[in-house]
């Protein structure tokens, strides 16, 4: 497959895209790559690193065509390739699109794919790297919305291509995602659906919603809601508002985990609330269209109890509108329900089949041939 890759900047998509190449050679496989921006300052030795968007726009239009024309040129027997490159720049010029309509159809890409991280990550990597980039989180927020709608506009340009958002994860653990989806586009498209804010202090049920997870990853591509969680940062602002605090430390965090990898981001407190808006609309926005790239939606409904002591379906309104969103767009829908009490017909008609465990579904799904090739990641 022949991909195209965005994202904004502040996304440290090379080593993620490392991640990937490193993975699809533990396959046996190789994926080349072609990163732009190192290909335009090759054509730009008098650029100093970090600088070559405050170049005119018209030089900066030259560079990039040049990249691509190079692209095009070597890339024409690769089997699987990968451009590493952005659909936008918001820089000092204003908002700017970052391709051409004529080198991208040339090239034929067969997929495009904008990849998105958790926005507090993406604001913290954007100023380590630019210094002198005075950028809000409400800029990134947008940045993101216009790389994404971009990107989709480009894939709709290209008779027969396909569009996707994946989530980068922490430590780029949606690396074997990407990978998927270029050498492996037969597997099935899932989206794991399961409760998320109110389940998020109960261990065992996170223990349950985990395995989930990790069990359909193992046998489908999958599209996680949860490789983005930007609702605790706007839960921690809310905390520290009542706290009578300006600031706050957040450890950026995705579901069942935090990024290991960084140290906690001293935030404002009033920066993250301007954004709280833009937060649940995007959650709202993007979950759907993870829905829409997926083939089928697999939802978990654990059994939780109340503060009284009674036993409930811990079915989210989220879960809710996830499963009729995807009834209604013809999508498979699978339900996986924990609760002794029985589902109620709101469940039973807009799903396909309803299952008592998550290895009942599995062995389902496995009867019914959907799983992947068995010698991925070593099974």
């Amino acid at each position: 497959m022949r991909a195209i890759v965005t994202g904004q900047i502040g996304m440290d998509k090379k080593s993620y895209l490392k991640d990937v190449a490193d993975f699809a050679a533990s396959q046996g496989e190789s994926i080349s790559m072609y990163h732009v921006g190192n290909m335009m300052y090759g054509e730009a030795l008098d650029i100093r690193k970090g600088r070559i968007l405050d170049l005119p726009i018209s030089r900066l239009n030259s560079l990039r065509r040049a990249a691509f024309k190079d692209i095009i040129s070597e890339s024409r027997n690769e089997e699987n390739m990968l451009v590493n490159t952005h659909a936008t720049f918001r820089w000092r010029h204003g908002l700017f699109s970052a391709f051409d309509f004529d080198q991208i159809t040339e090239l034929k890409p067969d997929i495009f794919i904008c990849l998105v991280g958790n926005i507090e990550v993406v604001h913290q990597r954007l100023h380590a790297a630019h210094d002198d980039i005075d950028a809000t989180l409400k800029d990134c927020m947008v940045w993101r919305e216009e790389e994404i709608l971009a990107t989709e506009l480009m894939s709709q340009a290209i008779p027969g291509s396909k569009f996707y958002i994946v989530a980068r994860g922490r430590h780029g653990q949606t690396s074997k995602t990407l990978f998927q989806l270029i050498a492996r586009p037969e597997m099935k498209k899932v989206y794991p659906s399961f409760p998320m804010s109110h389940v998020v202090d109960m261990p065992e049920v996170m223990a349950e919603i985990d395995a989930f997870r990790a069990e359909l990853a193992e046998h489908f591509i999958t599209f996680d809601p949860g490789d983005v969680d930007e609702k605790l940062l706007l839960d921690r602002a809310i905390e520290a508002v009542r706290d009578g605090k300006d600031t706050f430390d957040h450890m950026p965090h995705q579901l069942g985990g935090v990024h290991e990898d960084m140290e906690p981001i001293h935030m404002k407190t009033r920066e993250v609330l301007d954004i709280g808006g833009d937060i649940d609309g995007q959650i709202y926005m993007r979950d759907f269209k993870l829905i829409d790239q997926s083939d089928m939606i697999v939802s978990f409904v654990p059994e939780l109890i109340s503060e009284g002591g009674k036993v409930i379906p811990g079915l989210s309104s989220g879960v809710e509108r996830e499963l009729q969103h995807a009834w209604e767009h013809a999508k498979e829908v699978y339900v996986v329900w924990k609760p002794s009490k029985n589902p109620s017909p709101f469940i039973t008609e807009t799903a396909t089949k309803v299952f008592k465990s998550t290895d009942e579904a599995l062995n389902y799904f496995e009867e019914k041939g959907m799983f992947g090739q068995k010698n991925l990641f070593g099974n």
